[in-house]
This record gives C-alpha cells, sequence and structure tokens, in this order.
C-alpha cells in the first residue's frame, strides 16, 4: 500500500519536487501526550483507513466500499527496522485495549481511561489518539506514521499491473465482493481491496484478515521492487498521483522515509524478517462492545519489550 507510492518515483528525481508536493503531512506526532522514550531502532505505524476520498458513486459501488463519511481504521501495523532487520506486528482493529486519557478536539473534555477495541481510537480522535493508544499498550514509541485509503490503494496495485497471490480456498464474500478462485492468480486493485477486507470465510475471523493483509503486503512489495517497475516509474505517475493524494504521513516524513519504509518492507517480503500478529488469548472474548480479540498479555509484553530494546524475535511468516 504506502511502500509503493515511493519506489516508483525512486528513479525519477527530477519527480521528487512534484512528489514531496502531493504528500499530505497531516499528522502532528508532538501532539501525542505522555510518549514513552526513545527505543532502539525506528517503528513505523502503517495503517489502512476505508476513507472513500477519491472515490465516485460508482466507484463506491464496483468496490463494494459502502458510502460511510469520514475515515476509522481497516488495518495497522507496526514496522520495526533495527540491527537485527524488520519486524511486522499486526494489530487487528478488534484487540480489546485501553484507550488513554485524551483531550478529545471536538468537545475538550478528558475522560479518564477506558477499554474499547483498538479501531475506536482512531473514530474518536483520529491518527494521534490512534497513536497514543499503541503506545500507552505496546510501550513502543511510534516514529513515524503512514496511511492510505481505499482509492490509493485500489490505484497503487494497479499501477503495478496487479499484485499474484496464491490462494489455499476459494473466497466468495458479498459484503467485500470478493469472488477469487483456489489457487495463484494476478490480482488487480479491485479484487486485492476485496481481498484484504474480507473476514466472513476466515476461521480466525479479524486475526485471519490480519494475516492476509500482511501477506499481501509482503507480495506487494516483493512486485513494486521487480525490474520493471523500478527503473520505469514514470509509467505510473498519473496512477501513483491518485494514491499520494489519499497519503496521510507524519509531519516528520518525506519520501526518504517512505523509501527506508519500502527497504524494510523488501526485506520483509525476500524472507528476511518476520512477520508477526500480536499474540492473542482469546479471539472471542466477550466485551460491552461486542466480540473482541484479547491480547496474551505476558507474550505481548515480551514481544514488544524486545523489539523496543531491538533485540532478535521469533521468526513466523
Amino acid at each position: 500500500m504506502v511502500v509503493l507510492l515511493a519506489v516508483v518515483l525512486v528513479g525519477a528525481v527530477s519527480t521528487y519536487g512534484w512528489a514531496w508536493s502531493q504528500l499530505n503531512n497531516d499528522v502532528d506526532l508532538a501532539k501525542v501526550e505522555h510518549r514513552p522514550a526513545p527505543g532502539k531502532g525506528t517503528n513505523y505505524l502503517i495503517v489502512g483507513s476505508d476513507s472513500r476520498d477519491g472515490l465516485s458513486q460508482d466507484d463506491k459501488k464496483n468496490l463494494h466500499t459502502g458510502s460511510a463519511e469520514g475515515r476509522r481504521t481497516d488495518s495497522m501495523m507496526v514496522l520495526h527496522t533495527g540491527a537485527h532487520g524488520a519486524t511486522m506486528v499486526s494489530l487487528p482493529r478488534d484487540s480489546w485495549v485501553t484507550l488513554p486519557p485524551f483531550t478529545y478536539p471536538m468537545t475538550g473534555k478528558r475522560p479518564g481511561p477506558s477499554k474499547n477495541k483498538l479501531n475506536a481510537a482512531f473514530s474518536l480522535g483520529g491518527p494521534e489518539l490512534l497513536v497514543r493508544t499503541i503506545e500507552y499498550n505496546t510501550g513502543l514509541r511510534i516514529d513515524h506514521y503512514a496511511e492510505i485509503g481505499f482509492a490509493g490503494f485500489v490505484n497503487v496495485v494497479n499501477s503495478v499491473g496487479g499484485v499474484r497471490m496464491c490462494l489455499d480456498k476459494p473466497i466468495k464474500d458479498k459484503k467485500s465482493g470478493a469472488d477469487l478462485k483456489a489457487g495463484c492468480q494476478m490480482l488487480d486493485g479491485r479484487q486485492a481491496l476485496a481481498f484484504v477486507r474480507q473476514r466472513h470465510q476466515e476461521a480466525n475471523g479479524d486475526l485471519g484478515r490480519s494475516q492476509n493483509q500482511q501477506k499481501f503486503l509482503a507480495a506487494l512489495a516483493k512486485r513494486a521492487a521487480q525490474p520493471d517497475q523500478v527503473f520505469v516509474p514514470w509509467k505510473s505517475l498519473p496512477t501513483v498521483g491518485a494514491g499520494l493524494d489519499t497519503l496521510i504521513v507524519d509531519k516528520g516524513s518525506d519520501l526518504r522515509t517512505l523509501m527506508s519504509l519500502f527497504q524494510a518492507m523488501k526485506r520483509v517480503s525476500g524472507g528476511d524478517g518476520n512477520r508477526l500478529n500480536v499474540p492473542v488469548a482469546d479471539r472471542s472474548f466477550a466485551t460491552s462492545k461486542g466480540d473482541a480479540l484479547k491480547w496474551d498479555e505476558g507474550r505481548a509484553k515480551r514481544l514488544f519489550e524486545r523489539l523496543r530494546n531491538d533485540q532478535p524475535v521469533g521468526r513466523r511468516g
């Protein structure tokens, strides 16, 4: 998703100024309260949102996105890079976490800590509260933020001519519009969006969707790194422009930051890294907000401590 927007531009120095002007540096991490101390290595928060910006009514119908206003988090991943390579950890949106005290911008009210699903943080307080919540629950300091909506995702996948995925079973899901056969195939932007959004056929629900998203993102990074994409980026500039229009990053990020993010994703997709889900103790934990994912607190704490200290973690992919 996010990573491709940098790599298709890297071969054309003259486009740097244009691409830089398209980036939306809208997220101010300096406004995030009570942050953990910086750890070792770098932590990127990669967010896929359900923003419909840039989609026509026909697009929304064809992509099965619905017509909800605003934007909510559809996927969240922390990518850690350091001395021991890259580790990507999915944080399922239904994770049952503590929302820390936060002054809500619309009302000025400041409630105390409360329990809720992770994606509620974004809905209630935008990217800053999402970052604050992830830092509060993991102890990791988020160094950079990158978010892309539905339109950007579809355009990015189409700009590389699709992404090859191998499926163990057919997937048919009315809600996301997924209608995919078993076996290896090229997914275009519409099919890819349906694939990463569907969860109703996944035995592990939201956890299974997170695994699909990681698998697809790694395949996208691998596709973007192929010579026909790296060395002829101008083929994709019109399409990538639409992707950049929906890309939101933190104020401290630039195209070099995105290139570092891409390089880390490339290592993960090449097998020189880890793809993990946060350890889960209960996939159907009953709460006042409906069923949620309850983290295995001990194992999750150990994982995040190792990432914070830039220590090796167990390989799983």
